[in-house]
Parts: C-alpha cells; sequence; structure tokens
C-alpha cells in the first residue's frame, strides 16, 4: 500500500461481483489493475478485437487508457468509442462479433468506477468466465513471448458508432413513431446524456431533458434513477405525460408517472409483459425476474397467465435464465430490463422506447398501464453496512428470519443477501401493510448490524 492508499499487489486487486468489478477509482480501482485486467482480458476473451467505452466519471480516460493499453500488448485490436452507454457497447459487440469491456460503476458516487466485460457476441461473462480472468489477474506475469513491433494491437476511434446504435433503438418499434408525448428525461449527467435525448427527439416525442450537463463529477449527483426528485418534480411542473431517469451507464432507466408517483422495473416488466403476452410475442409466456422481484408482481403475473422464473440479483443472472429457457423478456426491480430480442443486456434506453411505444399504442397511460400490471405491496428495504464480515450469516440469521416469517404468513416475505457491488448487507421485507414491513425491516437490520456492523 503506496501513502496515497493505492493497492498495487495483485493479491488484493478488486474481485468480480453482480456487475463487473467496482471500487474507488484510483484505489481499488487503479491504473495498474485496468493494464492487468486490460491484458488478461485480451487472453481469455477469445475476440480479436475489443470495444470499450466509458460513462462521463473524470477518472474514466485514466482506466480507459490504462486498460487499452493492457489489450494493445497482447496484440488485440481496439475500437474505442469513448463516452457510450454500456448497452452501446453489447450491441456493437453483438452485431459485429467483438469482445467489450465499459469503464463505469453504473449507479454509484462519482468517485467510484469500475470494468464490466462483454464476450464475442455481446453477452456478459458467466461466472466460470470471471473465476478463469479473476484467477489469472492472481498469477505472475507471464514470462512466455508477448508480441512486439507490427504484432501489436492497434487503436480506432469511431464515436459515429453510437449512431448506429441510435438507429437500431429507434428501429426497434417497427417504424411507429413517439409523436405527441410530452415527457421528462433525466440522464444523471451520465453515459446518456447525449445519445438518449436524440433518439427520443428523431421519434417524435416532445422532450424535456434534465440532467445532461455532464463535468466529470456530476454523474449520478441528485439525479437519475438514484434520486427521482428533480424529475418528479418537472413531471408535475410541465404537466408531462411521464418521466424517464437513466442511470450513470444507462443500462437501467426508472419512471415517474404524470401524478409524480414512482414507477420500478418491476412495473414496466409487468406491463411490458402483458403487451407481448397479449400480441403473441412472450416466448413461452414466462418472464424472468430477481429474488428482489415484488411479491405483487408474481401475483400479478399469475392473474395474467404468465409464468415468473426467478434468479439469483443481477441482470447476468437473468439473461443465463433467458438463453437457458428462450425466454424474451426479464429484468430487476431496479430498472435492467432486457428485450432478449432486441438486446444482450439491460437497456435503459430500449426500455424507455419500448414503453412509451406501448404507451401510444395503448392510448393509456403509464399509471393505468402500471396498475393494472401489479399491485405493489409494501416493501422496504434497509441497508447495513459491514465492518466485521460474517463467515456463515444466513445460519446465524436464521432464528430471526423464521420467527418474521411465521407472523407475516403468506402475504409477506424476507430476503437477506449481501451487495454484489457495496460493502453492504441488504434486508428486504414485504407485507400487506407498510407498517408491518417496516417493523419486520427494523428488526432484522438490527440482528444483521449486530453481527457485521460496528
Amino acid at each position: 500500500m503506496n501513502a496515497g492508499g493505492r493497492t498495487d499487489n495483485n493479491a488484493s486487486w478488486p474481485r468480480f461481483g453482480t456487475d463487473g468489478v467496482r471500487g474507488v477509482a484510483n484505489s481499488e480501482i487503479s491504473p495498474e489493475y485496468a493494464l492487468a485486467l486490460g491484458r488478461v482480458a485480451a487472453r481469455h476473451l477469445g475476440a480479436d478485437r475489443l470495444v470499450v467505452g466509458r460513462d462521463t466519471r473524470r477518472s474514466g480516460p485514466l482506466l480507459e487508457a490504462a486498460l487499452v493499453a493492457g489489450a494493445l500488448a497482447e496484440g488485440v485490436d481496439v475500437v474505442r468509442l469513448g463516452v457510450a452507454p454500456t448497452p452501446a457497447v453489447a450491441w456493437l459487440c453483438a452485431r459485429d462479433g467483438l469482445a467489450g469491456a465499459v469503464i463505469s460503476a453504473s449507479h454509484n458516487p462519482f468517485a467510484d468506477n469500475g470494468i464490466k466485460l462483454f464476450g464475442p457476441g455481446g453477452l456478459k461473462l458467466g461466472d466460470r468466465q470471471q473465476d478463469a480472468i479473476q484467477a489469472a489477474l492472481s498469477e505472475p506475469q507471464r514470462n512466455s513471448q508477448v508480441p512486439t513491433g507490427a504484432e501489436l494491437g492497434g487503436v480506432s476511434d469511431v464515436p459515429d458508432l453510437l449512431g448506429a446504435y441510435g438507429d437500431a433503438v429507434a428501429a426497434s418499434i417497427e417504424g411507429r413513431s413517439l409523436d405527441g408525448i410530452a415527457l421528462v428525461v433525466d440522464c444523471a449527467h451520465g453515459a446518456a446524456s447525449a445519445i438518449g435525448p436524440a433518439v427520443l427527439r428523431s421519434l417524435g416525442a416532445e422532450l424535456t431533458v434534465i440532467g445532461a450537463e455532464p463535468d466529470g463529477a456530476n454523474i449520478n449527483a441528485g439525479c437519475g434513477s438514484t434520486d427521482l426528485g428533480p424529475l418528479r418534480r418537472e413531471v408535475l411542473a410541465r404537466g408531462a405525460a411521464l418521466g424517464l431517469a437513466f442511470d450513470g451507464d444507462a443500462d437501467r432507466v426508472l419512471a415517474v408517472d404524470h401524478t409524480g408517483r414512482d414507477i420500478d422495473g418491476d412495473q414496466l416488466i409487468a406491463a411490458a409483459a402483458r403487451d407481448l403476452a397479449a400480441r403473441g410475442r412472450l416466448a413461452h409466456e414466462a418472464v424472468v425476474v430477481t429474488v428482489m422481484s415484488n411479491l405483487g408482481f408474481q401475483l400479478g403475473m399469475r392473474r395474467a397467465g404468465i409464468e415468473v422464473r426467478r434468479t439469483a440479483v443481477g441482470d447476468r443472472h437473468v439473461l443465463a435464465e433467458l438463453e437457458a429457457g428462450g425466454y424474451s423478456l426479464g429484468g430487476e426491480q431496479s430498472g435492467h430490463v432486457i428485450f432478449r430480442e432486441l438486446a444482450t443486456t439491460g437497456d435503459g434506453l430500449l426500455t424507455a422506447v419500448q414503453i412509451l411505444d406501448l404507451v401510444r399504442r395503448s392510448g393509456r397511460t403509464l399509471a393505468e398501464l402500471a396498475d393494472e400490471a401489479m399491485d405493489r405491496l409494501p416493501q422496504v428495504l434497509r441497508n447495513v453496512g459491514v465492518v466485521r464480515p460474517h463467515a456463515d450469516l444466513d445460519a446465524a440469521l436464521a432464528e430471526a428470519v423464521a420467527a418474521v416469517e411465521a407472523r407475516l404468513g403468506e402475504d409477506g416475505r424476507v430476503l437477506i443477501r449481501a451487495s454484489g457491488t457495496e460493502p453492504l448487507v441488504r434486508v428486504m421485507v414485504e407485507a400487506a401493510r407498510l407498517e408491518d414491513a417496516e417493523r419486520a425491516a427494523g428488526e432484522l437490520a438490527s440482528v444483521v448490524d449486530g453481527l457485521v456492523g460496528r
């Protein structure tokens, strides 16, 4: 550990979590780490070209330079997009058979950064691939012959490729328009700040844009999907039909209806699932969500005759189940939504276009569509900071969880899990009444804090 706090010893480099690796930029996610990951990824991803994008964080160019250098040193050519949404990188990987990397910490605060990897074809890495890369990062530098001279990779800067991605998103509604829809869009001062409004305007939407002036430090700061307050106020002030909020790398989206009510990923997926089923486009009459999905989602889908498949948290797990079962729609309550016939990963802009198209085709408000699709049961989430990791937290909590579940009965649900992106344990409780959910979540959070907190 040097005086500035950066860890250069590969034994303590970050490990892959729910969605790539994340940590404090220039500390856990150092240029030394990015260089090493670039070399290892180039050797393991099985493609001779790597497309690289980043969000708007000040640390992005620093880490991009190191990651690109690592790939070039292994003889892999690099296609550099500059600032680009994560799903744009995935789309280009799928179109051209490339591997990909995105330098972003998604919805995390500005000081953090991270790296996500895509295999050829735009799919996020499975556990085995991540484990192999993690193991290779822990090995000493290889001594075998490395590329030199003309064998080194070359780099191309092609930001214009983002336009092709935007055209593909616009084309997803098959020639229809969004004429007449007045909406507010919050770009979180992130990767969608330019392309998001451009695509929506090209389809005819009447747009008010906020959170689209990135300065390198304001990404996700009191805006976007992590804070719907500014969006809500603007929707109500302008009398807009609805509002949409992206996160920092634009792979997810949340909404606000015309009354100012939050519409989460569960509700967006439920409305989309019903629409696809009605049009005969919901494969196997099933939808894939994670264990964090609201119990009301499952009840709403049951009423609609749609099967619900649950996975671990993380859109890569949703995608794995979509692939394994041949399903066409899935996602997360947080706003990651995968329209599998159109994309290989969660795509906030694509989801926005699909939902807006549904609103226009149906002639109904987003509020009406969400209410018809599901009744959201009260859900309370408490985050407990981890200071002292516990070897077997599930076993230690078993008695407390069983007592709460017995008290809530069939109308309630408890889920306690470690975050895959932050040093937190997340305690989630659902119940028929908000006060019951709040009481139970508070009780369980206190027990967790006694085991892992301060």
